[in-house]
């Protein structure tokens, strides 16, 4: 009889709902609660310079991700030449690449809201060219990209230093140079192997930046239905962490910030030829942005879709309501110029109640 009862109630969701509401009340019992703001909170937050504010968010950002990555690298290269543990249990190239993509998620969860995420001068760039990002804001961004880059990298080198110097008397007593792309100098920034020309390191760092940057546009783009605002920094993380797992071992820089900012740390510690070795460092703290540039207008000329944008309220028409009810006009979407169709006025609804 008691069976009977339990597969009624069952039928008729009693037991599910029971179940669901005692789990939300168990959960609701632990969710730490958020004192009350007070006044002198408001006040400060009100003083602090909002362009203080960004660079602090742009900063913290690239340290996030670079301080992720040089580490894993960092564990990698002075552990190259060890055999208990194999170097495999310290680090991998795919190791490597996971720990920036991971570092890029992290800084954009962390710091994105706050500056807008754009961790990479060349995507900085981009957004002036393409979509009227203030040009006075770009030094101070590309800046405090740089600085961020270069406090990971110092960190870095402090937290290894132990484990680096041990490494740098194994290579000095086997003659081998510090500033390579195996040597200690090599886990800040890129370093080209031996015969690598330019030409084909410049071609390289083009296409793998052009990826990534085809990549971040599409995630920002408001009318792609695939990339949702909770998803945007796996989907960039993992394109980024693609990109180092299939080309780390030809020598990539991928982000202006992230190479100069660390090779600054480099050339503190070994001299010059951190900048002057093999000629290289102009392809990777340079070919960034014009890559990156290529791929945004690529898909701004041949992607995007401005209409879809306008429907999914990420843009307005630059001669408002007007402007936009001339061109479906014109196209034959509005058979009558003072016709509003009834799809616009909802979504024009509907946006306002979400504003």
């Amino acid at each position: 009889m008691s069976q009977s009862s339990d597969l009624s109630r069952l039928q008729t969701h009693d037991i599910e709902i029971g179940v669901t509401d005692a789990l939300q009340r168990h959960a609701s019992r632990h969710v730490a609660q958020h004192k009350p703001v007070s006044q002198r909170v408001l006040d400060y937050e009100r003083r602090r310079p909002r362009w203080l504010r960004e660079c602090i968010g742009e900063a913290t950002g690239v340290f996030l991700y670079v301080f992720s990555g040089l580490a894993s690298v960092a564990a990698f290269i002075t552990n190259g030449a060890s055999k208990e543990p194999p170097v495999t249990a310290f680090s991998s190239f795919f190791q490597i690449g996971l720990a920036f993509a991971l570092g890029i998620m992290f800084a954009i969860v962390i710091a994105g809201p706050t500056s807008g995420g754009h961790f990479n001068p060349a995507v900085t760039v981009a957004l002036t060219v393409w979509q009227g990002f203030p040009l006075k804001k770009v030094p101070h961004y590309i800046l405090s990209q740089i600085f961020g880059a270069f406090m990971a990298a110092l960190l870095v080198m402090g937290m290894y230093r132990e484990q680096i110097v041990r490494y740098e008397e194994a290579l000095t007593a086997l003659g081998m140079p510090l500033v390579s792309a195996t040597g200690p100098a090599g886990i800040f920034c890129s370093f080209p192997a031996e015969g690598q020309s330019m030409g084909y390191l410049f071609l390289i760092e083009f296409f793998v930046d052009s990826f990534i940057g085809l990549v971040i546009w599409s995630c920002i783009d408001p009318a792609n239905p695939f990339v949702t605002p909770a998803t945007v920094p796996i989907v960039i993380g993992v394109g980024y962490g693609v990109m180092v797992w299939g080309f780390a071992d030809l020598t990539i820089s991928t982000n202006m910030a992230r190479d100069l900012g660390s090779r600054f740390v480099a050339a503190i510690f070994y001299g010059g030829e951190a900048f002057s070795y093999k000629s290289y460092c102009w392809i990777s703290i340079l070919v960034n942005i014009p890559a990156t540039l290529f791929a945004t207008g690529f898909y701004e000329l041949f992607l995007r879709d401005s209409i879809q944008m306008i429907h999914k309220g990420g843009v307005k028409h630059a001669e408002g309501e007007e402007g936009l009810r001339r061109y479906l006009s014109d196209v034959g979407v509005l058979k009558d110029e003072n016709e509003v169709t009834a799809m616009h006025m909802a979504r024009t609804e509907a946006i306002g109640m979400k504003n």
